[in-house]
């Protein structure tokens, strides 16, 4: 299935299933392919489940920019496509950010944002260290998003840590062109960004880390999205939802039941 944002863009998609609607959005480097495991069990529980690659990911186009806004705009323009204006936002690493600038623009009824701290420019620093290779040779910047996910992948493993890896496939432009903000921007605009992107989230927020995003960052994030709650799986890695499938779905759907009641 296809959205077309512009003109010269086409968003691919993938829908299934009855019931409340799911948007799923991947992370950087990979496609709506690594939710697979993932799509029956969210179905059988009652979802209708739309799976999207972002623009420069798996069947979508790749053309600049890669920013959040536009990305946000992507998303927004798939679930438009489906006639979905309440969906439960689950974003992964990249997705996470994705989802976080959705809710603040777009209708939804909530956002889980999978291991994707917003404090985004902590990460500033473990890039700056990686530019060289990032934007050197071919080898070079394989090398350096090599380095990236071996380093966050904790317990995931066996033919899952394969297929996840099999997955990837890490353009140079569109990587830079995504890690734009963060490679040539000041601390303080990132800060700013970050900021406007939080402050204007006002649906129920579930922050959920396989990786420990540190013991301040709670109130970090609450202060700037009071409806957050967070959640820690220690030594879970970068794919809690991944290593812990049952439990993952488990949680959304308690989450989303929470939601529910509350309406």
């Amino acid at each position: 299935m296809h959205a077309h944002p512009s003109p010269d863009v086409t968003i691919d998609y993938f829908a299934a299933g009855e019931g409340r609607p799911l948007a799923l959005v991947h992370g950087i480097t990979e496609s709506r392919r690594t939710w697979d495991p993932l799509l029956a069990p969210f179905i059988a529980a009652g979802y209708r489940v739309v799976a999207i690659d972002l623009r420069g990911h798996g069947g979508s186009s790749k053309v600049a920019p890669y920013d959040l806004a536009t990305m946000a705009a992507d998303l927004g323009a798939v679930l438009v496509e489906e006639r979905i204006d309440d969906a439960l936002v689950i974003g992964h690493s990249l997705g996470g950010a994705v989802a976080s600038a959705y809710a603040g623009v777009g209708p939804c009824r909530g956002v889980v944002n999978v291991d994707q701290p917003l404090a985004l420019s902590g990460f500033k620093e473990v890039l700056a260290q990686l530019e060289p290779m990032l934007t050197g040779t071919v080898d070079d910047f394989r090398g350096a998003i090599s380095a990236i996910f071996e380093q966050m992948a904790g317990p995931l493993a066996g033919a899952e840590r394969w297929r996840v890896d099999h997955l990837r496939d890490a353009d140079q432009s569109v990587v830079l062109g995504v890690w734009d903000l963060l490679l040539h921007s000041s601390v303080d605009d990132i800060d700013a960004v970050v900021d406007a992107v939080a402050g204007a989230i006002s649906v129920p927020y579930l922050s959920l880390h396989g990786i420990d995003p540190g013991p301040d960052y709670q109130d970090w994030l609450c202060s700037r999205i009071p409806t957050a709650e967070v959640d820690l799986w220690p030594d879970s890695g970068h794919y809690p939802h991944l290593v812990g499938q049952r439990r993952f779905v488990e949680r959304v759907v308690a989450f989303d039941e929470g939601l529910a009641a509350k309406r």
